[in-house]
């Protein structure tokens, strides 16, 4: 079975969801409980088009 170490990755998902995540710790840091739900909310739809 031939591996695919030369091949370009075209989207890299473990990169794409850690830059995800990285963004919402530091929006939802210091955030209250309600400020986290309005945030979620609000962001939502924006997080999942990226």
């Amino acid at each position: 079975m031939k591996t695919k170490e030369n091949q370009k990755k075209e989207f890299d998902t473990v990169k794409t969801f850690r830059k995800i995540k990285d963004r919402i710790s530091t929006d939802l840091k210091g955030m209250s409980f309600n400020e986290i739900k309005d945030y979620l909310k609000k962001e939502s739809s924006k997080l999942q088009a990226e």
